[in-house]
């Protein structure tokens, strides 16, 4: 049965209440996910956010209701597509992404349900009388019969990861008590300020980050001293190339100023730079030393006590 008229119209107005409050959306996927399950997200994510469920044309038709006051979620009605719903928060974005991934429920495999990832069954007994082996046959896993049990002899895979279950894989598993499968909500899509991206951003770490932008830093820099061409981020370079410029002029001509004087007097004269090196290096050294015989002297009398070895 349809929402009437005075659901929908409340629906729109809780919709555009909730766009305005909160900066932040994710747009989850909610197949297979139970009403119990439901129950405990929306517990997890108490005070935090506030997940809103809704048919995708009634949800469409709301959104473009608030379009003309709120544009940017022009590029959100791409994504009203599928079994989904919204979690509407302001928090910070990975914790509430980890918050409603965590609620896993294991389930049994359905025939004709979309497998997420391959199953296999292991080898070893499985406790069921020899009068199934047929079946095991028809499948075509190997196995044999081990006191009075039939036993498989070796690891198989029946679902690929994609396909769709069919109904002798889901009924072997199912006898076998293997719940291959844990469903819960997945984040499709994340809508945050005006943006949309996919929720594998959300694993990017600032330190990533910074190192992304100090190449691209680099790069800029770079091409801007290739083209004589300046920008905030080459200026720096610029300047001290220039200055260096400027230094081995002074050295080829009569010109000096302050920061030349040091490199002609070094050229000039280049074994009193070459003495005075040594001299500094002793000199740091000098204090170091005496430290360490101050040191020795001080544990060789806290040794002694005062007293002879025989006293």
């Amino acid at each position: 049965m349809g929402a009437t008229r005075a659901q929908k119209e409340a629906y729109f107005v809780k919709l555009k209440e909730l766009v305005a409050k909160y900066p932040s959306i994710f747009i989850v996927n909610v197949d297979n996910v139970g009403s119990n399950q439901m129950h405990q997200i929306r517990v997890a994510l108490r005070g935090k956010g506030i997940v809103v469920m809704g048919k995708n044309t009634m949800v469409r038709r709301a959104l473009r209701t608030i379009l003309t006051e709120f544009p940017q979620f022009e590029r959100f009605l791409p994504y009203v597509k599928g079994n989904i719903g919204f979690v509407f928060t302001s928090d910070d974005l990975k914790e509430i992404r980890d918050i409603i991934t965590a609620n896993k429920v294991a389930a049994p495999a359905r025939a004709g349900a979309l497998a997420p990832k391959d199953v296999s069954i292991p080898a070893g007994n499985t406790g069921m009388e020899p009068g199934k082996t047929s079946f095991f046959q028809a499948l075509g896993i190997p196995t044999k019969i081990a006191r009075g049990t039939i036993e498989i002899v070796s690891d198989v895979q029946v679902v690929v990861a994609g396909t769709r279950v069919g109904p002798s894989e889901a009924t072997l598993l199912n006898m076998l008590n293997i719940s291959p499968f844990t469903y819960g909500m997945t984040v499709v899509q994340i809508f945050d300020q005006g943006n949309v991206f996919t929720p594998d951003i959300l694993d990017v770490s600032d330190k990533e980050l910074l190192d992304r932008f100090f190449a691209g830093v680099t790069t800029i820099a770079a091409i801007s001293l290739a083209l004589n061409y300046p920008t905030i981020v080459s200026v720096t370079h610029s300047l001290i190339n220039s200055y260096k410029n400027l230094i081995a002029i002074a050295l080829v001509t009569d010109y000096t100023f302050e920061g030349a004087e040091k490199a002609k007097e070094y050229l000039e004269n280049p074994e009193a730079f070459a003495a005075a090196a040594p001299v500094a290096a002793e000199a740091e050294a000098a204090p170091a030393a005496e430290e360490k015989k101050e040191e020795e002297e001080e544990e060789e009398s806290e040794g002694d006590m005062g007293f002879g070895l025989f006293d």
